[in-house]
């Protein structure tokens, strides 16, 4: 995709701070991180979101990530490392190329809302109901 910033970056046309590569994916540091150490890992393949990508590459991308987060884990020894994943506009996907995040955690990190929600019980017929709707949608 001629004109995806993360294309550029799988292609060396813009410059990085390279973690892993391999045959499927590449990882580097994102420019705009929330802690020390959050990385980027995307196919290099382009795939705008988890509707697009291959399964192959899907799968690649989750084999880094563990080797990337034990990598992680030993240089920074964090307390945690939020695995984030955004499909489309509607949950603020700013780039459009597929890409997972590793963000490292430490004990005085301030909370990512996407990791803090209030527990609050669903309504079970609704939940029943959108369940069986997806299920059947799986066949």
């Amino acid at each position: 995709m001629p004109n995806c910033i993360f294309c550029k970056i799988v292609h060396g046309e813009i410059p990085s701070v390279k973690v892993y590569e391999d045959a499927r994916v590449f990882a580097f540091e994102d420019i705009n991180p929330i802690s020390i150490g959050h990385t980027l890992i995307i196919p290099k393949s382009h795939a705008e979101n988890i509707w697009e990508i291959s399964e192959e590459d899907l799968a690649a991308i989750h084999v880094a990530s563990k080797k990337i987060a034990q990598a992680i884990r030993k240089a920074l020894d964090p307390t945690g490392v939020a695995v984030l994943q955004l499909n489309g506009r509607g949950v603020n996907q700013m780039v459009m190329h597929y890409h997972l995040h590793l963000i490292p955690r430490t004990a005085n990190s301030p909370e990512i809302s996407m990791t803090q929600w209030n527990i609050v019980p669903g309504d079970m017929a609704l939940i029943r109901k959108t369940g069986e709707k997806i299920a059947a949608a799986m066949r």
